[in-house]
């Protein structure tokens, strides 16, 4: 379908993207890498009277370090995460986690901003921002604002993120030496959005868990934060039985929706495998 007529809207700062969207208000939309947002006006779910595009937009793209933490660009693109040697050896997790998200062609477009702002339980970046314990910075008319990712998933397309603020960074902390990190995902094909995804950065100490963020991914109408499971695992060697609790306690807290990727029950029962693999996975990477 084709969408309906919009006016087109090119900022070349923050500042004057801000000033966009407080004088357009709830008719303006940010067009970042579009895959979101364009296949949702061609079905007229999403009818947006502008669009302002933020592309032309330099400061907003790029990855650096400040201190301890790995500060990205809300307009990085995928394919820049996989790339970035500032990733591989600080958020190696991102880098993999990037190389599971739809093909090569949508990685060269597709945003890490884009991603979160968006608020869709399917996308990826959610959970792995909240397992990294990463934050988002907001800015609007009043300035900037950090808002933790734990914090930021309201609702299905539903955020903290007000309508006349744009999201410019993403912070993550850099993964502690020796850390373990994975992120499972079941996917029906290739590009494929996640029938259930974990994502996991745990650290061991004298053959136990000493510390451990857990996420999932298209389990519930946010990503979310598998608060029992780790619970369930701190102070305790990772085995089957260990596993087995989280897993469960990881499965108690899922409510997904129906879709053509699987039915609640399907979903939830793939909640365990994903979470007993991703605690492999990371525990094989601890040192």
């Amino acid at each position: 379908m084709i969408p309906p007529s919009f006016d087109y809207h090119a900022p070349r700062s923050v500042g004057e993207a801000i000033t966009l969207l407080g004088q357009l208000g709830s008719d303006a939309k940010i067009l970042a890498g579009g895959h979101s947002l364009l296949p949702m006006m061609k079905l007229r779910f999403a009818q947006p009277a502008h669009l302002i595009d933020i592309n032309r937009i330099p400061e907003l793209r790029g990855i650096c370090e400040d201190g301890n933490t790995v500060v990205i660009g809300a307009m990085t693109v995928e394919n820049d995460l996989i790339t970035s040697p500032i990733i591989q050896a600080k958020a190696p997790l991102l880098a993999e986690a990037a190389k599971l998200i739809a093909d090569p062609q949508v990685r060269n477009r597709g945003t890490i901003g884009g991603d979160i702002a968006h608020g869709d339980p399917g996308n990826d970046h959610p959970a792995l921002s909240i397992a990294l314990n990463a934050e988002f910075v907001l800015e609007g008319p009043n300035g900037r604002r950090t808002v933790a990712a734990n914090d930021f998933f309201l609702g299905t397309y539903m955020t903290l993120m007000e309508e006349n603020e744009i999201m410019v960074a993403i912070r993550v902390p850099a993964i502690a030496p020796g850390a373990g990190w994975a992120y499972e995902k079941l996917k029906r094909k290739t590009g494929d959005w996640a029938t259930a995804g974990c994502a996991v950065v745990m650290q061991m100490a004298g053959g136990k868990v000493s510390a451990i963020r857990m996420a999932l991914t298209n389990l519930g109408p946010t990503a979310l934060r598998a608060e029992a499971a780790e619970q369930a695992l701190i102070g305790q060697p990772i085995n089957e039985a260990t596993m087995e609790a989280a897993a469960q306690a990881a499965m108690a807290i899922c409510d997904p929706a129906e879709d053509l990727r699987g039915d609640p029950e399907y979903k939830t029962a793939m909640a365990r495998q994903m979470v007993k693999r991703a605690l492999k996975n990371a525990l094989a990477r601890c040192q």
